[in-house]
């Protein structure tokens, strides 16, 4: 399984973990076709400088996997792996009770072969270091094993990932069946937003499910907490609010989502469903969104443009959540370099910075910040003045009544020159992005059907609904080739191309 821990083995660590003798194991190497097949280990840059010689060595999981289903080293294998647990006759085992531990909640089970210990979690590593953290443990209470979720259905169950206290650094994939008939009854799972020690903890062989509160993200209570703020309007509070509803909503249908899929297919095809041990309360949900656009917009706009240090992260989750909230574009760079984007440069206005501006910073140091005036989107330019780039939002439209499209730039993006000679980034739907260029299977239909918009009315609200459709075939094809850096199209190469269908002779 690709989420196990991976740990490489040298040779003398490989005749340690099968108790080999000198020269058993080429020995081995030579018999056994089954037996995994090693690599060259890793070198560093330095070990290379070096002339250090690479060492042969193996996936440690794997050798112990191979180990487990093999005859004679069968004792020095994956202890969950051994193929006579699923024959022989077992006691049943019992429920030791439930374990805080520092790699998260768990729960011990008494079995035939010793403790198993599950945790509750899909953290990466988790069962490798919980395994280790017990085998240097004198007080370990005969945890043999360590098992975790991985997130995903195995073949009898939720998959596992396991690390055994005897070699706790190989972590090997685990069947829940197999731990089912162990502990003699059925696992009891917990979806992922429930997965918390106050939950899990309640749980005892018979007990109810448990109805709980699913506890709100970091997002949703910043969301919360920003919209307490007394902003310049209602609309904000009421837009942050309206967010935080949402992703609360999105949380639930998830959690809902994943009970419904682990119930239906999480239990053994042969055996019991799914223990599902918890449940999110119902009452009150889904909560109430707002359905006037207007007003949200409002909200955001507001927000955005504030100089508040309140609006900062709020926006920050906006922008990701609520981006055709926005009254701009996607998110775009250029470099400061070119000629298109030095000219446009010129037509910017320096401006004190505002909550759009900053999250548009992000953490740089070396920042300047500008607004565009004919369409008002927020720009900053970061670097140095030798490598420097323009950071911004793409506008929607370009209000410039009184102009048309003159030519168009392929620099970075695409760029709009106008018949009052003035250059303007290319406006563009939140989600979307202007390309052009050989793309594969894929078109630039996108950049196409702006410009063709665009040729029409320059000051249009740009729509890239079904953009794959609208797109005129002659200017999708012309902007499907390559293109050097910089190339300027004029409008009658555009006017041409858009008069023409694929297969037409030029």
């Amino acid at each position: 399984m690709a989420g196990r821990h991976m740990a490489f083995l040298r040779r003398h660590e490989v005749e340690r973990l099968l108790h080999l003798g000198k020269g058993e194991l080429d020995r081995l190497l030579e018999e056994e076709e089954g037996f995994p097949d090693g690599s060259e280990g890793y070198l560093s840059h330095f070990d290379q400088v070096l002339g250090t010689e690479p060492h042969w060595g193996w996936d440690g999981g794997s050798v112990y996997v191979w180990a487990a289903r093999s005859g004679r080293f069968r004792e020095r294998g994956a202890v969950l792996l051994d193929p006579s647990l699923g024959t022989r006759a077992v006691a049943p085992g019992k429920w030791v009770g439930f374990q805080p531990t520092s790699q998260g909640p768990a729960m011990d089970w008494e079995t035939d072969l010793g403790v198993v210990r599950i945790l509750h979690i899909t953290r990466f590593g988790a069962a490798c270091a919980m395994a280790v953290e017990l085998a240097e443990d004198a007080g370990s209470q005969g945890v043999i094993t360590v098992c975790a979720l991985f997130g995903d259905i195995g073949f009898t169950g939720p998959a596992l990932i396991a690390a055994d206290t005897a070699q706790p650094h190989l972590e090997y994939e685990a069947q829940w069946g197999l731990v089912t008939r162990l502990v003699g009854q059925p696992l009891p799972w917990w979806p992922s937003a429930l997965r918390r020690s106050d939950v899990i903890s309640q749980w005892s062989p018979g007990a109810p499910v448990t109805l709980a509160e699913v506890l709100p993200d970091e997002k949703e209570t910043t969301l919360r907490q920003a919209a307490t703020v007394r902003w310049p309007d209602d609309a904000a509070g009421t837009a942050l609010v309206d967010l935080a509803n949402s992703l609360r909503n999105q949380d639930i249908g998830s959690l809902d989502s994943e009970i419904r899929i682990f119930g239906e297919h999480g239990g053994n095809p042969h055996g019991d469903p799914l223990l599902i041990a918890a449940r999110h309360r119902t009452e009150g949900y889904p909560l109430p969104r707002i359905d006037d656009h207007d007003v949200l917009a409002a909200g955001w706009r507001t927000i955005a443009f504030s100089r508040l240090f309140e609006a900062y992260e709020p926006l920050e989750i906006g922008m990701r959540y609520a981006a055709d909230l926005l009254p701009f574009g996607p998110h775009t760079e250029v470099h400061a370099r070119g000629s298109a984007a030095r000219r446009w440069g010129q037509q910017l206005t320096p401006c004190a910075p505002t909550a759009l501006h900053a999250v548009l910073a992000d953490d740089a140091q070396d920042v300047t910040f500008y607004t565009d005036c004919t369409s008002g989107i927020p720009v900053i330019r970061k670097g140095s003045s030798r490598d420097s780039t323009w950071v911004f939002l793409a506008p929607l439209r370009i209000p410039d009544p009184d102009a048309q499209l003159k030519s168009v730039i392929l620099e970075d993006t695409v760029w709009i020159r106008t018949t009052d000679d003035r250059i303007h980034p290319g406006p563009c739907t939140p989600r979307e992005h202007l390309w052009w260029g050989p793309g594969g299977g894929d078109r630039p239909t996108e950049a196409a059907w702006v410009i063709s918009q665009l040729m029409d009315d320059l000051s249009t609200q740009v729509s890239l609904d079904d953009h794959w459709h609208h797109a005129p075939a002659g200017l999708r094809e012309l902007l499907n080739q390559t293109h050097a850096y910089g190339t300027e199209l004029p409008r009658p190469v555009l006017d041409h191309a858009r008069s023409q269908q694929v297969g037409d002779t030029p």
